[in-house]
């Protein structure tokens, strides 16, 4: 099927709503059919498409990074950017563009720029100064990390925030940069119990994302750390796990 060039009205409509409601709302143009959409707080651009009113719907993307992670087949069709996809109805392309806009504002330094701005001009003399801006990056990874596991405990699904804790593979004091402290590849999302034995390396995962548990870790605490399914790694997440297990057994 042929992409409409120039758009129509509706499916020119359509692309912006598209964008807009998921975080895309710089309108940027359109050339040969293709609308170009932008953000304040996203890295990249992506490019919308339509046959008509009725779908199907193209999207192109010009960043790597997120091209790596977005685990969609690309389409066999012509356009802007360095990967293109294809989706037959609006509510597949919605959830598309919200994992996209999760991880535009994750990789690859978003973060640590985010940081950067909110702590500019801050005193680190002090401790306590040291502190406060230490907490700022916290939330920073924090907030990122929501963005990137899309607000959910990767082994148990649970997503309820209160119980969610952004998890160091290599924690914040023995990162040797912000930009490694600030990595949303240095972390993961786990909620509390989880969380609690992971920092203790009383639990590690492998490269495949099982968990392995430590001799010292009692059954019943076994029992109690319950998970549906393994967790989705990067190569970036199993170098530093790599890390991660060393300190486990040597602590054992």
């Amino acid at each position: 099927m042929t992409i409409e060039s120039p758009q129509s009205f509706v499916v020119r409509e359509e692309c912006q709503k598209a964008a807009s409601q998921n975080g895309f709302r710089r309108i940027l143009g359109e050339e040969a059919g293709w609308a170009a959409f932008g953000s304040t707080t996203a890295h990249g651009t992506i490019y919308l498409a339509g046959t008509g009113p009725s779908g199907p719907w193209y999207l192109a993307l010009d960043h790597l990074g997120v091209i790596r992670e977005f685990k969609v087949r690309e389409a066999d069709i012509s356009g802007p950017g360095h990967a293109r996809f294809v989706f037959d109805t609006l509510s597949t392309l919605y959830a598309a563009l919200h994992r996209i806009y999760g991880l535009s504002v994750s990789l690859p330094d978003a973060p640590l720029q985010e940081f950067e701005r909110r702590v500019a001009g801050l005193p680190r003399t002090t401790e306590a100064e040291r502190l406060v801006v230490q907490r700022i990056g916290q939330d920073v990874f924090r907030d990122r990390l929501m963005n990137y596991w899309q607000g959910r405990c990767p082994l148990t699904g649970i997503s309820d925030p209160a119980l969610l804790r952004a998890s160091h593979i290599i924690p914040w004091a023995d990162c040797e940069s912000d930009a490694e402290r600030l990595d949303v590849h240095n972390g993961l999302l786990l909620s509390a119990l989880w969380d609690a034995a992971f920092d203790r390396a009383l639990v590690t995962f492998d490269d495949q994302g099982h968990p392995e548990f430590s001799p010292d870790l009692s059954e019943q605490a076994r029992g109690e750390l319950r998970w549906d399914s393994p967790i989705s790694l990067t190569d970036e997440h199993r170098r530093r796990l790599a890390r991660h297990r060393d300190r486990a057994r040597a602590l054992s």
